[in-house]
């Protein structure tokens, strides 16, 4: 089996300019599946191919490696996450072919996003993509305090994620659009996640302390950054027509959140200057009809009554 393994691996990464073949990833799959088989050899192989000078071999290793992250059994992203370290590719330049310069710059940004996932499952001890969601699942469970070490982690990963930023002509080449489709699920999967534990923090926010209430409210005014960017990496995918039937539309938030957010926590801080943002547009999943007034007691009786029952039941890709 484990000779099997690696020839399929030196199968999906040669040099021909396309997309590795669907049954090398297939089986593949398959070898990572087998639970009482060791994934290191495998690691070990498509390690190696990202040492290669051509941009066509290491970029169909990265998408390989990332097929085995988003199919394969946890193990592997286990076992990569427990390296010392993964894929030095931020200074990758092929000049062989004059393709190569701009498809060095995708390797760069890719490798980063693969690292940044395998990192991510080091600080939080799971793979954010693959959590059970829903009312009971985990992001709408955790306290304050992990939500607060974990949301950050999962900022840092949709960074990484959206950085891709591949336009819909330069999709047209076969390994960027199979690297983009798996980017997506991963986007989807991830931006879920992100969403149920906002919902899980805002929820908590009036009971918070100071110091908590000040660092969610950074968290939530870069949830909205980043949920803006969502919109546009979803909108290329929506161009291109991958995948077009799971890609969710996002609704607007008004700012009278942002606001009500702000007020209680100058509330805290006994200060009474403050702005609200109105110009910012952002499209995001949480959607809270009206301001809040009164006390803090009032404020927290208001949010639970007009939480965003519609983002719960948001649509935001496959499970």
């Amino acid at each position: 089996m484990g000779s099997s393994a690696s020839k399929a691996a030196l199968a999906a990464t040669t040099e021909e300019p396309m997309e590795p073949g669907p049954k090398h990833l297939a089986d593949l799959t398959q070898y990572i599946n087998e639970t009482h088989m060791s994934v290191a050899h495998l690691a070990d192989i498509l390690s190696k191919k990202t040492g290669s000078s051509s941009w066509v071999v290491v970029f169909k290793a990265l998408v390989t490696v990332h097929h085995l992250m988003v199919h394969g059994n946890e193990r592997f992203i286990r076992h990569l996450a427990a390296r010392h370290s993964l894929f030095t590719l931020h200074n990758f330049l092929d000049k062989s072919v004059g393709e190569g310069y701009a498809m060095s710059i995708f390797i760069r940004r890719y490798s980063r996003y693969l690292n940044e996932r395998s990192l991510a499952y080091r600080q939080i001890a799971c793979d954010i993509t693959k959590v059970k969601r829903g009312a009971s699942g985990v992001m709408r469970n955790m306290d304050t305090d992990r939500l607060l070490h974990t949301l950050p982690v999962i900022q840092t990963q949709l960074d990484a994620l959206l950085s891709f930023a591949a336009d819909p002509d330069e999709l047209r080449n076969g390994i960027v659009r199979a690297a983009f489709r798996l980017l997506l699920k991963d986007s989807l999967r991830l931006f879920a996640a992100y969403n149920e534990g906002m919902l899980n923090l805002l929820g908590k926010y009036f009971d918070m302390r100071r110091s908590q209430c000040r660092e969610s409210l950074e968290l939530y005014a870069k949830f909205l950054a980043r949920t803006a960017k969502l919109t546009r990496f979803l909108r290329v995918a929506e161009q291109v027509g991958i995948d077009r039937n799971s890609i969710p539309h996002l609704t607007q938030a008004p700012c009278s959140l942002l606001e009500a957010l702000q007020q209680h926590l100058a509330s805290l801080e006994e200060k009474k200057d403050f702005l609200c943002p109105c110009g910012l547009q952002h499209t995001v999943t949480l959607s809270i009809p009206y301001r809040p007034t009164g006390n803090a007691c009032a404020r927290r009786t208001w949010f639970a009554a007009h939480k965003p029952a519609g983002a719960e039941q948001q649509n935001t890709g496959p499970a």
